[in-house]
């Protein structure tokens, strides 16, 4: 259990140390270190992806906590299951109390990279290894209904 705990904890002091540098380095709305595939945009989010339910803190709230008793349940219950699942559940994890955090503490999250070559919404590091994490959970159902 103890490494899935210091690959979610990584997570969230790495996004938690981004978004630091972010807060004292960009001034909120510059960009900063254009290039034609990622940039640097300090943003603050007070919804979900693309501002979706913003201002709605009360329900992130609520769905960060179910979530992560959830997951810890998972990872607990199936930690001899494949890595796939393990790992996914462990980013998803760091990546669900990155952003909590930021929710608690601010009332917003802290955003900064943006993808230059299609419209995406500004994200960092928590929403990274959140989809990282899906994915991953993704590859192990994939897998395991192959094997069955």
């Amino acid at each position: 259990m103890i490494p899935y705990l210091l690959i979610a904890l990584t997570v969230i002091i790495v996004d938690q140390l981004v978004k630091i540098w972010t807060v004292n380095q960009i001034v909120i709305g510059e960009t900063v270190l254009h290039n034609p595939v990622l940039s640097l945009t300090h943003l603050h989010n007070e919804g979900a992806a693309w501002s979706m339910l913003e201002g709605k803190m009360w329900f992130f709230y609520i769905v960060t906590v179910v979530c992560c008793l959830v997951i810890g349940y998972l990872l607990v219950h199936n930690i001899k299951e494949s890595k796939w699942l393990t790992v996914g559940l462990a980013l998803i994890l760091g990546g669900a109390i990155g952003n909590f955090i930021d929710r608690i503490r601010l009332g917003y999250v802290v955003d900064m990279f943006q993808v230059e070559f299609f419209n995406f919404p500004i994200f960092n590091v928590a929403d990274t290894a959140l989809s990282i994490g899906v994915a991953c959970v993704l590859i192990y159902i994939l897998l395991d209904e192959k094997k069955e």
